[in-house]
């Protein structure tokens, strides 16, 4: 569907016949300027010093950004143009020492309309050239679409494939040499955007972290709205954010000991049967409590949506993620799955979110993506044919999209995909919510481990995560490749990931 430009081909004399090493990185670095790019243009090539790097505020009323403490890069921006109507900002990051030899693309959130400069940031400091995108838009929401498709089409696959060929050809450029290995590292749509690179372009990548992937949005999307619409129908079933936490508390309560230790966190929510019944008013109303409707609300956030024929359609929440419910069960659906609606299925910026009937627009809302920014397809053996390695993750308290839509992916993926037992791994998080922060170890390494099995064929066993506290780590724990989970082994402390083994439940 694109050309796939080689990268040697776009290397201008010059610069492929003089030996990296040999050259002043600076001087490296502005001759970049003058790379010629197949439908790109470098608007600039500058080389930056090590220390403290701020970037201006991106709109009005934005705030400068300020990194501390970056080794010194070469920092390229590009302009992409693969289609009449794109225009595609990239950016291409090159340590000027210390360079590990590989790629780090990193993906977007939400619906982009940015660069995701944070997680640049990250890849830098552990010595990758990395690149990201704005996706073709400015702007964190859908009203690009109408009248745009190509840039439709750029949001949903053709910006990171573009901003990966043209990051590899400067790569190559600036090095003398192209990266040894190319990863790509995305959570919620970043974690879409690495499902589809794996199914439209296999090779662009070694290896691929795809965490708490939002996907497909056709369905997550009707989920997400079917809550907002059993909310407004039921004024009286609303469940206030003032009682989450007896919710949460309650839940905790029913199912945290279940893997055997009592740590506030749920290990397996899959094991917990957590019934809000047992949080219902005996007497007045008040926070501690649930009335009837209200019971019944949280029970249907528990549970997957569901057509008027009783079939799902969808996951629903686990049990555990109940303090994060005023993300889509709060007073107003959230702007990123109303905009997918108004602007991609619907194509009217004035659609009433209430006249949702998920019986006819959620296959709807398929037929109108058609694969541009959805991920059905399941069958990974392109990818996996050439090595290429899958780490999935996803956060059981996720209050954004539903943990076990990754589950049963993941699921799908093995059934269908050659090779994939050796080649795709999932680990969920117990106790973290959208991509990070929650009350379990939320913070680990998923991109040394996907180099150490691209790399040196060692799957990964377990990843050690930690939860830290005023910057202070207070717990580490292992996550298990899916089934298993984390068994304590029955001495030590509770707060040690030595002290616990990845077990089938």
């Amino acid at each position: 569907m694109k050309i796939l430009y080689a990268a040697m081909s776009v290397v201008p004399a010059a610069l492929s016949l003089m030996p990296a090493p040999t050259m002043a990185a600076s001087a490296a670095c502005e001759t970049l300027s003058k790379m010629t790019l197949p439908g790109a243009t470098i608007d600039k090539a500058q080389s930056m010093a090590a220390g403290d790097f701020t970037l201006p505020p991106s709109g009005p009323g934005g705030n400068a950004q300020t990194f501390k403490n970056l080794p010194g890069f070469c920092r390229v921006a590009a302009t992409l143009k693969p289609s009449s109507d794109s225009d595609i900002k990239v950016e291409v990051w090159l340590p000027s020492a210390g360079w590990n030899g590989k790629f780090q693309a990193v993906g977007n959130g939400g619906w982009a309309g940015s660069i995701s400069y944070g997680a640049m940031v990250e890849a830098l400091r552990s010595g990758y050239a990395t690149a990201s995108t704005d996706t073709g838009h400015v702007g964190a929401n859908g009203r690009f679409v109408p009248g745009h498709p190509e840039k439709l089409i750029d949001f949903g696959y053709r910006s990171e494939h573009e901003m990966t060929v043209k990051a590899k050809a400067i790569i190559a450029a600036y090095y003398g040499n192209g990266p040894e290995r190319s990863y790509w590292n995305g959570c919620s749509t970043g974690g879409r955007q690495g499902l589809m690179e794996a199914t439209r372009f296999p090779n662009d990548f070694d290896g691929i972290v795809a965490g708490d992937p939002a996907n497909p949005r056709a369905r997550l999307n009707s989920w997400q709205l079917s809550i907002q619409q059993a909310i407004h129908n039921d004024k009286a079933s609303y469940i206030p954010s003032s009682k989450y936490a007896a919710i949460h508390k309650a839940a905790v309560t029913a199912c945290d000991a279940l893997d055997g230790v009592k740590d506030g966190v749920i290990e397996n929510p899959k094991a917990c049967h957590f019934d809000p019944q047992v949080l219902v008013c005996t007497g007045a109303d008040s926070d501690a409590c649930l009335t009837a409707p209200q019971v019944g609300m949280a029970r249907k956030i528990l549970s997957p949506a569901k057509y008027s024929n009783g079939t799902d359609f969808w996951p629903g929440f686990e049990p555990g993620s109940e303090l994060g419910w005023a993300v889509h069960a709060g007073p107003e659906p959230s702007d990123t799955g109303l905009d997918h609606f108004k602007y991609v299925v619907f194509k009217d910026p004035n659609w009433d979110w209430r006249t949702l009937n998920p019986d006819t627009d959620v296959a709807r809302a398929e037929k109108a993506d058609g694969g541009t920014v959805d991920v059905t397809k399941t069958d990974l053996s392109a990818f996996t044919q050439h090595n290429g390695k899958l780490i999935f993750y996803h956060g059981w308290t996720d209050p954004q999209v539903a943990p076990q839509a990754t589950v049963d992916y993941y699921e799908k993926v093995q059934a269908t995909t050659q090779r994939a037992s050796e080649s795709v791994r999932l680990f969920m998080v117990p106790g973290m919510n959208h991509c990070r922060g929650g009350e379990g170890p939320n913070v680990f390494d998923m991109v040394t481990a996907l180099d150490q099995w691209v790399t040196a064929s060692k799957a990964p066993e377990q990843v050690v995560a930690s939860h830290s506290t005023a910057g202070k780590v207070d717990r580490t724990r292992p996550l298990c490749p899916y089934p298993q989970i984390a068994q304590y082994k029955g001495m030590g402390s509770v707060d040690e990931a030595s002290n616990f083994v990845c077990k089938a439940p």
